[in-house]
């Protein structure tokens, strides 16, 4: 019992020490802003959406990354960034470990069209229709 006592001890003791945090990062990239935001419809009811969204100073180029969740009609969870930066705009769309970035193409309205090789993904309101060759997957922002 004691030796278990001492073990448990020991791996806590560990566990502390091992996740100080470091401040001593890159010291050129400065985070300057980080809100939770809620979204609202037409009526200023409180969307059962919520974002996250940063903005990020490097160098003195300022980087807004905004991150959402998708769901797909399966129920498969898709986490999709927005980045805008002063060079371009991307969404990159994370499922199953794999990471696709699309740069935007072009806005018509109110709807945003990001493409790269056969794949394309079309934002507009809280919806994302996705299309690669044949496959065609509709997604719609959720809350986890």
């Amino acid at each position: 019992m004691k030796k278990s006592l001492l073990a448990l001890g020991a791996i806590l003791s560990l566990a502390v020490i091992s996740c100080k945090k470091s401040e001593s990062g890159n010291k050129s990239v400065i985070k300057t802003d980080s809100t939770e935001t809620l979204v609202t419809d037409t009526n200023g009811k409180i969307d059962s959406v919520s974002q996250s969204s940063s903005t990020v100073d490097v160098n003195g180029k300022k980087f807004e990354k905004t991150d959402f969740v998708y769901k797909a009609t399966d129920g498969t969870l898709v986490k999709v960034v927005f980045k805008n930066d002063p060079k371009e705009s991307t969404v990159a769309i994370t499922s199953n470990k794999k990471t696709f970035t699309l740069p935007k193409t072009e806005t018509k309205g109110d709807e945003t069209i990001y493409k790269k090789d056969d794949m394309t993904a079309k934002v507009k309101g809280d919806s994302l229709h996705l299309e690669q060759g044949d496959n065609i997957i509709e997604l719609k922002r959720t809350k986890i």
